[in-house]
């Protein structure tokens, strides 16, 4: 297909490739933090085309394998209620919560609805008056316009029976979460950038600066990719620590401003739990004050509620780029796609699903 296909041709990745091996002299490890570009690296085998001394890992670059497991039991207490239109994005159905996951509440007979927007729902709200329609807010700074809009729009035009369970997790503080680990084996980051298209390259700058890493913004195709681990590997081999950006075609320095603006309207900057990662400081968004009546927390009195993680799933450790899919003893057994032990394997864009989907019988 046209402007596809030229992202994907073969000839160039193989010269990408041989670049990538002519300029690297000492073994480096670099991280994506993307889901799609994780998915990319494996369906594609990208990781296989480099040289032995460059070592991919994958960080926690899928909003839904990060959500934290009270969040999805909390979503499951509301969506169980009687009177509740509880509506989502498909991924999250599910994502296995403490013992059960939406889709076992919407067997039950549950009314959980998977819509393709968040002003679905509010359009659902404005439908049923008189049920209480929640939906659940997932995702990194790429979908909080969208959510941010569908408040604001509720607000703005009375439709009070609609809320929002808010788990927007935000890129850098993670990155800089996992830098500052005294386990960190990165050595550069490929940014995401659907995120970086929305909020620009700057909040990067003092990242690579503090932690003396390379940042390269890159897009979601194959060349896309091979392009970011050169121009990282070239950074690393000069012993630079920039942010550049590969997907010029898509993402200016400072983002876009509407979309930037209406999230400072209606969201403020929180600490949030990652799951399998812990708590990180200033790493998520919740509502503002202004806004507060339309958080489904506070509506449905389940903010103080707590759950543990499962001992057996080593999603934490993939996240952080300590392990690799195939290295966890429950893979591929006790934990697949039908009966995951954790987000990883269930979420399109989870690791451990890519893995278990292009490269399970390797």
């Amino acid at each position: 297909m046209k402007f596809i296909d030229e992202y994907r041709d073969p000839a160039a990745a193989r010269q990408l490739a041989q670049l990538i091996a002519q300029t690297i002299t000492r073994p480096w490890t670099l991280m994506e933090v993307c889901g799609g570009q994780t998915h990319a690296i494996v369906k594609f085998g990208i990781d296989e085309l480099l040289p032995k001394k460059l070592r991919l890992v994958h960080g926690p670059g899928c909003p839904v394998c990060v959500t934290p497991l009270e969040l999805v039991d909390k979503a499951i207490q509301i969506a169980s209620r009687p009177g509740v239109i509880f509506c989502s994005f498909g991924d999250m159905l599910r994502v296995p919560g403490s013992g059960r996951d939406l889709l076992f509440v919407k067997a039950q007979g549950g009314d959980v609805r998977i819509v393709y927007s968040p002003l679905d729902a509010v359009q659902i709200a404005r439908d049923n008056p008189s049920s209480e329609v929640v939906f659940f807010a997932v995702g990194f700074e790429t979908t909080a316009p969208a959510n941010a809009m569908a408040v604001f729009r509720a607000e703005r035009e009375g439709v009070s029976n609609f809320s929002m369970l808010v788990s927007h997790v935000l890129v850098p503080p993670a990155m800089e979460a996992i830098l500052s680990s005294p386990s960190n084996l990165v050595n550069g980051f490929l940014a995401a950038g659907h995120v970086c298209a929305i909020m620009g390259t700057e909040e990067y700058e003092p990242i690579a600066k503090k932690y003396n890493v390379p940042i390269v913004v890159t897009g979601f195709e194959p060349l896309d990719i091979m392009q970011g681990v050169l121009m990282c590997v070239q950074q690393l081999e000069q012993g630079r620590a920039q942010v550049e950006n590969q997907y010029s075609r898509a993402v200016r320095a400072n983002g876009n401003e509407s979309a930037r603006e209406i999230i400072r309207q209606v969201f403020r900057i929180i600490p949030r739990k990652w799951r399998g990662v812990g708590r990180i400081d200033q790493s998520g968004f919740a509502l503002t004050e202004k806004y507060a009546a339309f958080d489904a927390e506070e509506r449905f009195g389940v903010s103080e509620y707590q759950a543990e993680e499962s001992s057996e799933c080593i999603s934490g450790l993939i996240l952080q780029g300590l392990k690799l899919p195939h290295e966890c003893p429950a893979f591929g057994s006790r934990c697949t796609p039908e009966h995951p032990l954790g987000a990883t394997m269930v979420s399109n864009e989870g690791a451990c699903a890519a893995y278990y989907r292009y490269r399970k019988n390797d």
